[in-house]
């Protein structure tokens, strides 16, 4: 299929494509907030409370609770330590973000 290696799976509204590289490249349409998939996918099928995964991923909490909240973004480092902790890819993270941020942009009347 050349640089997009297979569709991996439909979430919400977004789509996410796998690389032969194993990176992770979203669809534009809607795509979910990094936050929302960290919640849903992650803390509550894990049984874990934003204080404890904090702690496990060695950020304070506040930082954790925002970005779950939908509140803050994924930044290099948190894309770094979200992949150690629930064995990802920070190029998840990122480009799930990007996704996230384009998609809000194009919602902007002045482009």
């Amino acid at each position: 299929m050349g640089y997009v290696d297979s569709m991996e799976e439909t979430l919400g509204k977004s789509t996410i494509w796998t690389t032969t590289k194993g990176d992770v490249i979203m669809g534009m349409k809607n795509p979910v907030h990094p936050g929302e998939i960290i919640r849903e996918e992650f803390l509550i099928p894990l049984g874990l409370s934003v204080t404890t995964a904090a702690e496990k991923i060695g950020v304070m909490r506040k930082a954790l609770s925002e970005l779950v909240k939908e509140r803050a973004g994924v930044s290099p480092l948190m894309a770094w330590r979200l992949s150690i902790a629930f064995d990802t890819s920070p190029g998840l993270w990122t480009s799930m973000q990007t996704g996230y941020d384009l998609a809000k942009e194009r919602e902007n009347p002045a482009l």
